[in-house]
This record gives structure tokens, sequence and C-alpha cells, in this order.
């Protein structure tokens, strides 16, 4: 593990209110709350803390907005507007990569490769717009029958602090597009690249209500979001126990529709037969990508007996070379865990790890004096019932298993409550489809992994998620069906 410079840097920091009604105001109670820098653990700036009354604003600008201007917009001009907020991200993307970095502590090259996913994705749906249709059907009698699909309404939209632009185009996208209206909690942890899209929002000529921004904490806000009578749907992103309450409250509720992207302890498994150098490299970016902050990370990393030792031995020195450090400087590969909560739990998983008796072979300590940065971490000989194997840790740890055939690891994949993501690699395309057709994961990469298009679906299979993101399929979550039967 290298450690990098520490160079000074400059960051202009955009809107720290509420946006409600394209309105920039403070929350009812007044109160704001500091955002971090994870890299010095210094504050950055203070926000605006939104709760259930600052929710119940926005809902009435959203519904207002939902019956008043946004129903009486074409699906060709809400296109349209998608398109101008896209140009807008990209005549900005310089900033907002570094707002991002500076808030979020990902390497300043990971935020500008996350809005470029960004950016296409707010291209896709505004291509989608005006091509949401429904289907005329031929039933029993003089009757002309079609189905309409229409918005579901207000939408309440909660997204997670890993990747805090992309979950935003992920969840305002198709919402737009099919003519919803929303209300979003950005993460506590990371408020300001998404106040900022705000800005470039009402820039781009959204009518006041579409789209209303709040910063502030999940048991507060979030709750309040949830639980709210007047919001049709909620659209979430985060940890599974978070999403069983997101549930619990839409059931006791208005019995809001609810999609849920939550958590996974993803299987990425490697046979012998596979080109070795594309495999050691994948499976270090699948796990250390975003400092192991993401939901799909290649957690589980089934390797083949026959070449297990071979494999564990490179992987360690990879992750050796690792460039941890300042997420400013150019060298940066491995950014600062998001905070200081965060950073305990990863160390507890390391503890645990080596109370468990799995052979940690590198890192395992914190990196530097100030900020939340933690050594690339591998152990090898993990076993199955091992927390660390069992368990979503969210940093940068990997678990190294083996494995004897194909029969006994696609078994071992699917012992786990989780079912997000998987990959395979290997060059015996019987074994690559085997794999894909038996693990039960909404995704499955073949020799590659973490490769995202607007156009492919994303979601998780079991306690990962219901519904899916992205895609065609993404906007199925925003519509209801309406049937229209006319006699003739």
């Amino acid at each position: 593990m290298v450690t990098a410079k520490e160079p000074k840097q400059q960051v202009k920091i955009g809107p720290t209110r509420l946006l409600i009604n394209n309105e920039w105001v403070e929350s009812v109670s007044g109160r704001r709350f500091e955002t971090i820098n994870p890299a010095t653990g210094e504050v950055i700036c203070d926000v605006a803390q939104a709760d259930a009354a600052d929710v119940d604003k926005a809902v009435q600008a959203a519904r207002a907005a939902f019956y008043g201007e946004w129903s009486k917009i074409s699906a060709t001009k809400r296109g349209d507007l998608l398109y101008k907020l896209a140009d807008l991200i990209e005549q900005n993307i310089d900033e907002l990569a570094r707002l991002e970095t500076l808030d979020n502590g990902k390497p300043l090259q990971d935020s500008l490769g996350d809005l470029g996913l960004v950016i296409a994705c707010y291209r896709y749906y505004a291509g989608w717009a005006d091509k949401v249709q429904g289907k005329t059907i031929p039933i029993n009698g003089p009757y002309f029958c079609y189905t309409r699909h229409e918005p579901v309404g207000v939408v309440g939209q909660i997204i997670p602090w890993n990747f805090p632009l992309l979950m935003q185009a992920w969840k305002l996208a198709p919402a737009l597009a099919t003519g919803n209206t929303v209300v979003m909690k950005t993460a506590e942890q990371t408020p300001l690249s998404a106040l900022r899209v705000g800005e470039l929002i009402v820039e781009a000529g959204f009518p006041a209500g579409v789209v209303n921004l709040l910063s502030g904490y999940g048991p507060t806000a979030g709750a309040a979001i949830a639980h709210h009578m007047d919001i049709d749907k909620v659209a979430f992103t985060g940890s599974t126990e978070v999403g069983h309450l997101i549930m619990e409250a839409a059931a006791k509720t208005n019995l809001k529709r609810v999609t849920l992207e939550l958590g996974g302890k993803s299987p990425n498994i490697v046979f012998a037969d596979a080109d070795f150098d594309e495999a050691i490299a994948g499976a270090h970016d699948a796990l250390f990508f975003n400092q192991g902050q993401c939901c799909c990370a290649g957690s589980r990393l089934f390797v083949e007996e026959k070449c297990y030792d071979d494999f564990v031995a490179r992987t360690v020195e990879q992750a050796k070379r690792r460039v941890v450090g300042d997420p400013f400087d150019a060298n940066t590969q491995q950014g600062p865990q998001v905070d200081q909560e965060q950073f305990d739990r990863v160390m507890g998983y390391i503890e645990s790890g080596m109370r468990d008796g799995a052979q940690m072979l590198c890192g395992g300590n914190r990196v530097g004096e100030r900020g939340y940065f933690i050594a690339p971490t591998v152990f090898a000989d993990v076993r199955d019932e091992m927390k660390i194997a069992q368990e979503e840790i969210f940093g940068p740890v990997m678990s190294i298993i083996k494995f004897k055939d194909i029969e006994e690891v696609i078994q071992r994949a699917n012992t786990t409550m989780y079912g997000l993501a998987a990959a395979v690699w290997t060059k015996d395309i019987t074994k690559a489809h085997a794999i894909a057709n038996n693990v039960r994961a909404g995704t499955v990469w073949v020799n590659c992994y973490d490769v995202f298009d607007a156009a492919a679906p994303f979601g998780g299979f079991k306690q990962s998620g219901i519904g899916r993101e992205l895609g065609e399929y993404g906007l199925q979550q925003y519509t209801e069906v309406k049937t229209v039967t006319i006699k003739l």
C-alpha cells in the first residue's frame, strides 16, 4: 500500500438550504447539521436539516405541481427538460466532481467517471419520455380496449451516500420522464453535490414543485417520507435493514408503491481456467472500487482450489500496491471511508475476521493520522460461516474463499439472504452459462465486473431489493397501468 501526497484544494460550495417549490429555504425548525470532509475529519459547512414539517411542505408543492403545470407539459417537453439538465451537468462537470470528492471522499477521477454515467442516464431517459405507451387489446365483444401508462404521482426518493450524484440520476430521471413529481432526501453524509444539481434543475426550467430536495437524517426526514399519506411511492437505495422499515411504513399507511435497491454480499467466482491477469485485476477492482463502499462489491471471492495459492499471492501483492491518500491527488486509487461511523464499522469487521481465524495477509490498519483511511485488507482461508463472509462490510476488506467444483460453488454462492450481483471468470462458455443461469442474483457479469449502462436494468433478488432501476424496466416502476374499454 502506497500513500499519496496531500495537495491543498479549493472547492466551491453550492447551496446549503432546502429546495422546495423552486425556492431555497431554511428548514421550518431552523436547525442545521455539519457535513464533514472525510479526508481530514474537518467540517466543510453546515446544511439545513429537514424533518417532518419540511417533508409536508415539499409534498404539498409536489402535489400542486403534479396536478398543475407539470400535468399540462407534453412528454416531448419533459424530455427536452431532461436533455437540458444533462447539458448543464456536463457544462459544470469539473465543479460537481470536485464537490462530490470533497464531501464523499472518493478519488476525483472516480467522481468524474460517475458523472459520465450521470449525464448518460439523464439523456437516456430524456429519449424515453415521449415513448412510454400502452397497447390496444382485442377483447371479446363490440369494444375498443386500450391501456395507458400514467405517472404514479408524488414520489418520495431516498438516496445513499456512496454514489450521491449517480443515485440521484437513477432516481430522478425515470420518475421525471414518466411525469411524476419528486420529494428527494439526500444522504446526511453527502448532501452538497445533490443540492448543487438542484440549482441546475431550476436553471433548466423545471416548473416549481416538480423536484424538491431535502437534506436530513433517516429517522426524521426519511421516516416522514416513508410514512407520509400523500406520497404515492417510495424509492430507496440503502441497507436491507432500512428497506424493511420502509416496507413496513408503506404497509401501515397508504400502501404506497415501493422499490428498493438494498444490500449485497456478491459472489465473485474465479475458475482455474480463467485469464489470470484479467481475473486478478477484475477481482481487485470489484472489491476495492469506491473504497469498498459499493452494494454490489464482489465481497465473497471464491477461487478454485487448484489455483488458489497462486491467486491469493498475486492478489495480495496488488492490494499492497494500491495507492491510498488524498482524493484530489491524481495518483490516488483509494480515498477515505465516508465518515467515522463507517470507519469504525469496517475496522470492527477486520477485528471479527481475525477473531474467527481468517488469515489476514495485508492491511487491517488505519492510514495516516487524520481522516478515515483504511489500508486495503485481504483475508484468506475464509470460511462460509465467518461474519466477514456473511455480512455486508462496505469497506476495503477482501475475503477469499476456496472451492472445489462448479456444483459446490453454485450452492455456496446461493447460501445467503442477498442476491444483488455475481460474477464468474472462466474461458469455458459452459461454466459461464451454468453460473449465470443458476446463481440467484439480479446481475451476473462474465469475465468483467461493475459494467453499468443506463440501458441495462439493475436490482436484486431476495433481500437485495424489489424492482429494477435503469433501462426500460426502470420506467415500469414509475407508472400505473390503466385499462380503458369503450363500447362501439
